[in-house]
């Protein structure tokens, strides 16, 4: 009976062989959004996402140091978490490029005043409520103050560096 190939120490593999590893776990897409100082909202692609609490409910998000964003989320008492549908691939990919292009997307605002995106399927207005350093990310927390269901449909997934169409599951 073959047995299963050993895993690498740490020491002996590099940050690509571990994103090829964790691109083998499914995850949603959302779109993590702010305000910066002057009001104007910033938008960011991250699948790096979850919920940490129930009671009182609490969410988390990791954001890069290095992104172009990482400034306004880092000054920001808020955010959104605008978990998008499997029709709405060209905002996780206008995100995932620029934070700053909001040129036709529409957006309301709950209760913290950070973007909501009308398009996505649902929603999660946070006030954050802890910041840790993790790596080169930051892991930043929120309490959910207001949520919502905005569009029926399948959630845009992402698998091994694509994007993956479920069944309907309806």
């Amino acid at each position: 009976m073959a047995s299963a190939p050993r895993p690498a120490p740490h020491d002996r593999f590099d940050s690509r062989a571990f994103r090829q590893i964790m691109g083998r776990f499914p995850t949603g897409v959302t779109v993590v959004a702010t305000r910066d100082p002057h009001g104007a909202p910033v938008g960011v692609t991250v699948n790096s996402f979850t919920s940490v609490s129930l009671d009182p409910p609490l969410v988390l998000f990791c954001l890069a140091r290095h992104a172009r964003s990482y400034p306004m989320f880092a000054a920001s008492p808020h955010f959104t978490v605008n978990i998008l549908g499997d029709e709405r691939r060209d905002l996780s990919d206008r995100f995932a490029g620029s934070p700053f292009d909001w040129t036709d997307v529409r957006t309301e605002g709950w209760e913290t005043g950070a973007p909501v995106l009308s398009e996505a399927a649902a929603a999660l207005d946070c006030r954050v409520t802890a910041r840790y350093e993790g790596g080169d990310h930051d892991i930043i927390v929120g309490e959910v103050v207001a949520l919502g269901s905005l569009r029926p449909g399948k959630p845009l997934v992402y698998y091994r560096g694509t994007f993956v169409d479920l069944p309907d599951l309806t």
